[in-house]
């Protein structure tokens, strides 16, 4: 028996039929299930404290591994949850909730065995959810723009309507009071599931709101163009994204089949005015393994293009002081590994896009890893602190000849 999402699962192994005596409430079965913004799973079965899951692939083509659930009525309970379609489990175990989603902790590699792990619920514990990353919904978007509700130098505007009829935000930071020296464009999640790139946009933003230092000649020099949510639908309905059929968000810049991208594609050199500097789009790379657990620009084709994202990641070693190390040598040269370009002359990638737009110096993606960055543990605080050192290399990048107090 199979329950998908949004369907509140609940197995019995008493049937009220037949003589057979129900469960008591204290045998019963918890309740497993991904009602709710950005849920993903497939309950297969519960056998005991055994509950075997998979994630929902839905329109993807071929496997990927987001999975998002919720667990009520285990409270004081042990459960084993078995992964069935493959080892879906990241390199720092699951990410678990105890506040409905609104904040995360990894609960460690010693609580993985191969494909399952386990957990031991709290007293009281009625409502935990466990996901393979720290997820970031509309509802985090929202908490983060309440803080900075009062503040001149961000507006929250609206790019679209998805096509189920969802607001796609689109926010200007910096400075919006007149004609900036420069503009930088930001996105994140063209493929919905790689989340904590939008903690580390997050992060950018909040230090372009700063009052001092880098982040006040930012506000005063530099307007941001931020889309957090490029597959809007995606992020709250909770899909993979990534290699969705018939393509992705971030394969459409030709056929622009998403609103999303077609109202990107419209508004950006409109808004861009001949200053837009830099385009960066926010990923996350693959699960495991090499190339995916350091933080890295994907390199392109373009030799000149390729020369200026070099300096600006040389400055961004330089600059950081977040926790999250990063490397310029880490950056995967175009060529190498997985970055080959894409083989279909109908895709196009928004970097492949930004990358011909007039006075752009800087297109790049930059992958930002799951849980492990050469060794250090991402977290939500973590990718935040990062965004904050890429505003900090944007900010030396675009006036190399600043103070050392403005650079802080």
């Amino acid at each position: 028996m199979i329950f998908r999402r949004r369907v509140c699962a609940v197995v019995s192994c008493g049937l009220l039929a037949g003589g057979v005596t129900p469960v008591t409430a204290s045998e019963a079965p918890p309740a497993v299930d991904a009602g709710f913004p950005g849920g993903n799973i497939v309950l297969e079965k519960i056998e005991g404290d055994i509950v075997h899951v998979r994630q929902d692939l839905r329109d993807t083509a071929g496997d990927w591994f987001y999975w998002y659930f919720r667990v009520r009525g285990a409270a004081g309970r042990t459960l084993t949850f078995r992964f069935t379609k493959g080892n879906v489990i990241g390199v720092r175990g699951p990410a678990a909730s105890t506040d409905g989603g609104a904040t995360w902790a990894w609960l460690g590699a010693s609580a993985v065995q191969g494909a399952s792990f386990r957990y031991a619920f709290p007293a009281g514990a009625d409502d935990v959810r466990f996901s393979f990353t720290m997820p970031y919904q509309e509802s985090h978007l929202k908490a983060f723009l309440a803080r900075r509700a009062d503040d001149p130098a961000l507006k929250v505007e609206t790019l679209c309507k998805t096509r189920k009829g969802r607001d796609v935000e689109l926010l200007r930071a910096g400075r919006l009071d007149g004609e900036p020296d420069h503009r930088v464009f930001l996105t994140a999640r063209h493929h919905c599931c790689e989340t904590m790139a939008s903690y580390a946009l997050e992060g950018l933003l909040d230090f372009v709101l700063t009052d001092a230092g880098a982040g006040a000649w930012l506000r005063r020099h530099v307007e941001f163009l931020a889309v957090p949510f490029m597959d809007k639908d995606g992020c709250e309905d909770g899909d993979q994204g990534k290699n969705r059929k018939p393509h992705d968000h971030n394969r459409d810049y030709l056929q622009e089949l998403y609103p999303e991208v077609k109202a990107v594609k419209a508004r950006v050199p409109a808004w861009s005015g001949g200053r837009l500097r830099v385009a960066l789009d926010l990923h996350c790379p693959y699960i495991r393994g090499p190339h995916n657990e350091v933080i890295y620009f994907v390199g392109g084709a373009e030799p000149e293009n390729e020369a200026r994202v070099a300096e600006l990641a040389a400055i961004l070693e330089k600059v950081r002081t977040g926790p999250i190390v990063y490397k310029a040598s880490d950056n995967l040269p175009f060529g190498k590994a997985w970055n080959t370009g894409t083989k279909d002359p109908r895709l196009l990638s928004c970097k492949g896009w930004t990358v011909g737009l007039p006075g752009i110096r800087v297109a790049s993606t930059i992958e930002i890893p799951y849980a492990n960055a050469s060794g250090c543990e991402v977290n939500a605080d973590g990718a935040r602190a990062f965004g904050a050192d890429l505003a900090r290399a944007l900010r030396v990048y675009l006036d190399p000849q600043g103070t050392a107090e403005e650079r802080r």
